[in-house]
């Protein structure tokens, strides 16, 4: 089972958006971060850490599916991610995930951020989830409808 299209578009946005907000030279990780670091911010106020956390926990172990390369990543007590920076160095040491690129690390962020978001789709609904988001990033257009073939996010 894969992340939903539209849940992977809105994804991809966020990433973008925060990338084009830090440094230019910055890893895709740094965005992935950020963009989880503000739904943690943000959902944490308002559904409580230990909500977040299961949350997070679920949206990984999802992802892992489709993106082993998050297999070093963890979601601590607190809701943080540890171990997305330090996955890119191991590509190489294993065999399985040789020839590995950046764009695949950003994929696995992407990949998280779009199960993340296709849980708080399922628990809180399009209007509170939207809300939450636009909160978070409050110039970034989050409700493209036309997401290039006509599907609503």
């Amino acid at each position: 089972m894969t992340a939903a299209p539209g849940m992977r578009d809105l994804a991809h946005r966020l990433l973008t958006y925060e990338a084009g907000a830090g440094k230019t030279s910055e890893p895709m990780e740094f965005a992935t971060l950020r963009v989880y670091e503000k739904l943690r911010q943000n959902l944490s106020t308002f559904a409580g850490v230990a909500a977040f956390e299961s949350l997070a926990s679920r949206a990984l172990t999802q992802a892992k599916s489709e993106a082993p390369g998050l297999w070093a990543v963890r979601v601590v007590a607190d809701g943080s991610l540890q171990g997305l920076g330090e996955f890119e160095p191991q590509l190489g040491e294993f065999e399985p995930l040789q020839g590995s690129s950046k764009d695949q690390v950003s994929e696995g962020g992407v990949i998280l951020i779009a199960r993340l978001l296709g849980l708080l789709l399922i628990f809180l609904g399009q209007t509170l989830t939207l809300s939450l988001l636009r909160n978070a990033w409050p110039g970034a257009t989050l409700d493209d409808h036309n997401s290039g073939n006509g599907r609503k996010t």
